[in-house]
């Protein structure tokens, strides 16, 4: 036996190790791919688990997102871009489309700004058609509007009323207040007609009857902080302004809500009441709506 075949079994074992090492080797690189592909299913699998939940939930809710867009994004954009306050703007777009002393011409324009370009909060022309409607049935001398904003119901009320009747409007922020009383000019009425008040509500109602001289409400507009509705009201019946008849109309109580202000209406037994079902202003598939309320006395 020579050498060579000596060293053949240590040979041929050395190569046995050499491929079993190279096995495990190329076996434990294997492993963490397999792994990660592993997961990588998985995960797929999840998210194809959850998206008919998503598909569901931006369907359920697409309303509410072309509203965010709408309201916020845009107004974020438009914030940055032009360094005008939302409310400039729209009164920019009204000053240079609608007809001076044409409360029609400014309320369509402001509709138009408000569903083609920016969202504001106003009642709109589909809610605001039914308080036309309930002014028109209950010809109020003395109104009273909480929350003028830029001054689109303002003007609503302003030209439905009869001859001789006056309309106190307050705003407590004093840069809309200011875009309040440009538009309210533009469309034509004076201080005999629209006095402006630039105060938070909670501190005019309790000076109504000292301050301003009024004996009365006919008719009450609350469109200002939702959570405000319930201690406004409140305040409303305990300063003896609402007589018998008198009605106060309540706006966006479903949407955002105002369940407060509507638990106590239900429980004070001092109203006959109803909620007038509708859409959001300048939105589709949003619902929303209107408490009509009137004034019945004391139990």
């Amino acid at each position: 036996m020579n050498n060579s075949d000596a060293q053949l079994p240590y040979l041929n074992a050395l190569t046995c190790r050499a491929m079993t090492t190279t096995t495990l080797d190329n076996l434990s690189a294997s492993l963490p791919e397999a792994s990660t592909g592993s997961s990588t299913m998985v995960s797929g699998a999840i998210a194809l688990a959850f998206l008919p939940l998503v598909l569901t939930f931006m369907i359920r809710y697409r309303y509410y997102f072309v509203l965010f867009y709408r309201a916020v994004l845009v107004r974020m954009w438009y914030d940055c871009k032009t360094g005008l306050s939302r409310e400039e703007r729209a009164f920019q777009y009204v000053l240079t489309h609608a007809t001076p002393g044409d409360p029609e011409s400014i309320l369509e324009t402001f509709d138009l700004w408000c569903s083609k370009v920016e969202f504001i909060s106003n009642i709109g022309p589909k809610k605001g058609k039914i308080m036309d409607r309930m002014l028109s049935e209950h010809c109020p001398l003395t109104v009273l509007e909480l929350g003028s904003h830029c001054g689109y119901s303002t003007v609503r009320i302003a030209r439905a009323l009869p001859l001789g009747a006056r309309l106190y409007s307050v705003e407590m922020d004093a840069r809309n207040a200011a875009i309040a009383e440009k538009i309210i000019r533009l469309a034509g009425f004076d201080d005999d007609t629209v006095e402006l008040i630039v105060s938070p509500s909670d501190e005019v109602i309790p000076r109504l009857r000292a301050d301003y001289g009024l004996e009365r409400l006919d008719f009450v507009f609350m469109d200002h902080w939702k959570k405000c509705y319930r201690p406004d009201l409140q305040a409303l019946e305990g300063s003896g302004l609402l007589g018998k008849g008198s009605v106060v109309l309540a706006d966006n109580v479903l949407f955002p809500g105002a369940p407060n202000f509507l638990r106590h209406v239900r429980k004070s037994g001092l109203y006959e009441w109803k909620i007038h079902r509708a859409t959001l202003e300048y939105s589709k598939g949003i619902r929303d709506g209107m408490a009509e309320l009137v004034y019945q006395g004391t139990k």
